[in-house]
This record gives structure tokens, sequence and C-alpha cells, in this order.
């Protein structure tokens, strides 16, 4: 039987960029309800073109086909902070990976959620392998870490960001629970909100082995 596993973070007021206020309560108004304040790139989420190309597409006209389908678990733990991720740090998975392929890198970095490192210390995709998943032609990459550059480099963030965006590639970020994944190859659900002109927006990615 199939087996369903959620990747994605619960979204809460304590999380950076979530903020939530009470619009009706139950005992006054006779249902519950409240008003969301969502940063377009908080919790898991996708990143839309616009996120850094002034011409990019934007997240409402993402094509779903790109995100939804067969993906493979990269699992490289454990990692090390500040970890540059390299084309030859995923040599044992290289040859198999093919044009269309979604991507899930494994860190368990999500389990440093909360913390000061999981921001400043993420473990990152290198410019050099940012290259060469375009060369490759893969359709999506998802991480855990809240970036997939270093939050705290401008020139890496946006090289990086600008390379795979650019290319057309998906980029899935703040993933978790891939540790529950038993199995490298499964179907991907990842779904982003339909924000009008958004350059990102939150998703509910699911896992299905």
């Amino acid at each position: 039987m199939a087996r369903i596993i959620d990747l994605t973070m619960t979204l809460e007021p304590s999380m950076r960029g979530v903020d939530f206020e009470p619009a009706r309560r139950l005992e006054v108004n006779g249902w519950n309800a409240l008003t969301l304040h969502l940063y377009s790139h908080c919790g898991t989420h996708m990143d839309a073109p616009r996120h850094f190309l002034a011409d990019g597409e934007t997240i409402d006209n993402q094509a779903l086909d790109a995100c939804i389908g067969p993906a493979r678990l990269i699992d490289l733990t454990p990692v090390a902070d500040r970890e540059l991720i390299t084309p030859e740090r995923i040599a044992p998975w290289a040859e198999g990976i093919q044009a269309g392929d979604r991507l899930l890198f494994r860190t368990d970095w999500s389990q440093r959620h909360g913390t000061d490192d999981y921001r400043n210390a993420l473990p990152r995709i290198s410019l050099e392998l940012a290259e060469w998943l375009v060369d490759r032609g893969v359709a999506l990459i998802g991480v855990e870490p809240p970036s997939v550059a270093d939050v705290n480099n401008p020139e890496e963030l946006t090289a990086v960001h600008r390379t795979l965006l650019g290319a057309g590639i998906v980029i899935v970020e703040g993933l978790c629970n891939l540790d529950q994944l038993s199995v490298d190859d499964i179907q991907l659900i990842v779904l982003p909100l339909k924000v009008q002109a958004g350059d990102g927006a939150p998703v509910r990615a699911v896992a299905i082995q």
C-alpha cells in the first residue's frame, strides 16, 4: 500500500515571516477565522523566477507538470555546517540523473529549524552544482534549508538562484521529514499557493512511496 509522508513545515506565528491574528471568534461571532500574514518565502515554499529575475515568470503561472511526478532522494547526510555541495558530492547518483528529473536533497537540516544555524550555517548548492543541474536539464530541486544558497552572501545567493531559475528549474526550499522516506524513488506533489504576480509562495509538499 502507498504511504504518504508530509514534507511540509507547519506554519506557526513563531516562524520567520509568519503572523496570525483572530478575525472571528467562535464564542463571539459563531465561528473561528484567522487573518494570515505570510512572507512569500516562509516555511516550506517555492521560488518563482520573478524572485530574482526582473522579467521572470510569476508563481501563479508556474507550470504544474513540474510539481507533480516521480522524484529521487539524494541522501547527503551527514553534512557539515556551511558545506558547499559540489557535483563531486553527488557523484554516486550522477549517472542516473536525467533531463526532467526531480531531486530532493536530504541533509536533515530541517531538524535545526528554530536555531540560528538554520539560516546562518546552512549547507548550500554551489554555483558549479547549479550549472551542472542546468546542463542535465533537471526539472525541480528541493532542499531542507530555507535557501539553496547562503542567505548572508548576496553574491552567492543571487548567482545560484539566477542560474537555476533562469533555466526553468523549480526551487523548493524548507522541506522537512526527508528522513522518513524509506525508499529513494517516490512520487512528489508540491503545489504553491496561486498568488497573483507572486515571486514565490508557501507550498504543501507530500511524498507518496
